[in-house]
């Protein structure tokens, strides 16, 4: 599709054609697309001042004013944020900051995670054969089974930081279960080793709460953020206290650098998000929105629904109809997408801002297309 624009819940080809957005650009779009708060809080900053210098070095308001409000949705110990460019740079940057302030080098990750795709992101990523191209990737990096309580074990005085999604993204929408997370926590604190949350796709209302972790009674010790916190604009960031954050300041100085981390326009388009999400009442609409979707899509193709709020996965009995569903629903005017590592999932994922009745017209587009798949069978 040649993209013409973009509003709200719709992406418009060339020829203006209006596609229903139950995507939001992989969980980016939190807002949907040119949110008017948005574009008017990008518009403003721009007629200020663009990049002007490296960030930290000098103050710059629209990424002061974010990181404050970003620290009062946080838990209270976790009181400084670095902003960097995307997710994956925010994932680099959690990793040297666990090695540094502990002064361990063993980092461990869940099978079939996903955080990114720079060399250091990609090193934790749980899944091998996207990673075999691209060896020797990090030393020191184990792995535990999402879930696997029994694992935990594999957590020593070893370990710098134990990084997991508070939901597993690419595997399929896989949440905790059992008190998981929490358990992680302690058997971390036990060890020594920090905790760190992917909260690059479940975070900023997109589970209900500004944070995923929130729903599971834990607690991590670092914290990073990306997509749906930029209103559509690229920004990652990763949070600590401000006793491990400043770990990086020093031996080495500047222990981690980014020339367009904290870009002016982009932390003025954050911010106006940030407030638009916790200011309004779409973090409490997600959880209805999500219960219309449960309630829709009932089918004999979809056999579950994974996920929470508006991260939700169908899971189809195979990737054969799982892509006939995705590609026939472009045909009808609704954007649908797969999941990295799992064939059979459907990904729904709309913008926070999604009408009920856009919400029912794409619930009604999906079980057609499936009554079709199923009359072939």
């Amino acid at each position: 599709m040649e993209i013409s624009h973009a509003e709200g819940c719709y992406i418009y080809d060339k020829d203006q054609k209006g596609y229903l957005d139950f995507v939001a650009g992989v969980s980016a779009c939190s807002l949907g697309h040119r949110h008017p708060k948005v574009v008017e809080a990008i518009k403003n900053q721009l007629d200020r001042y663009m990049h002007v210098m490296v960030y930290g070095e000098y103050i710059q308001k629209p990424a002061l004013e974010l990181t404050r409000l970003l620290a009062q949705h946080l838990p209270k110990h976790i009181d400084k944020t670095y902003l960097t460019n995307s997710g994956t740079e925010a994932i680099d940057g959690a990793l040297k900051l666990a090695r540094r302030f502990t002064g361990r080098s063993e980092l461990i990750a869940a099978h079939r995670a996903y955080h990114g795709n720079t060399m250091g992101a990609l090193s934790v990523m749980g899944y091998e054969e996207r990673k075999q191209p691209f060896r020797p990737l990090l030393p020191d990096i184990r792995f535990i089974h999402f879930n696997e309580e029994s694992e935990l074990k594999k957590i020593t005085t070893k370990t710098a930081a134990v990084i997991l999604e508070t939901i597993q993204g690419g595997a399929g929408f896989i949440e905790p279960q059992n008190d998981y997370l929490h358990k992680v926590e302690k058997r971390c604190k036990a060890m020594g080793a920090l905790l760190i949350l992917d909260e690059i796709q479940p975070g900023f209302g997109r589970t209900g709460k500004v944070f995923g972790f929130e729903n599971y009674n834990c607690t991590p010790d670092v914290v990073v953020v990306g997509k749906g916190l930029g209103g559509g604009m690229p920004i990652g960031a990763f949070s600590a206290s401000a006793k491990l954050m400043d770990s990086l300041s020093d031996a080495p100085k500047l222990g981690h650098i980014t020339t367009f981390g904290g870009h002016p326009v982009i932390a003025a388009a954050a911010l106006a998000t940030l407030k638009e999400i916790t200011q309004s009442s779409l973090m409490q609409e997600v959880l209805e929105k999500e219960k219309i979707i449960r309630k829709s899509l009932k089918h004999p193709l979809i056999k579950e629904i994974r996920g929470k709020g508006l991260m939700l996965t169908l899971i189809t009995p195979n990737a054969e109809i799982t892509n006939t569903v995705v590609v026939k629903a472009m045909e009808e005017g609704l954007i649908l997408f797969w999941l990295l590592y799992e064939p059979k999932a459907i990904r729904i994922t709309p913008p926070l801002t999604i009408s009920t009745e856009e919400l029912a017209l794409g619930c009604t587009t999906i079980l057609k297309i499936l009554d079709s798949v199923l009359e072939d069978c």
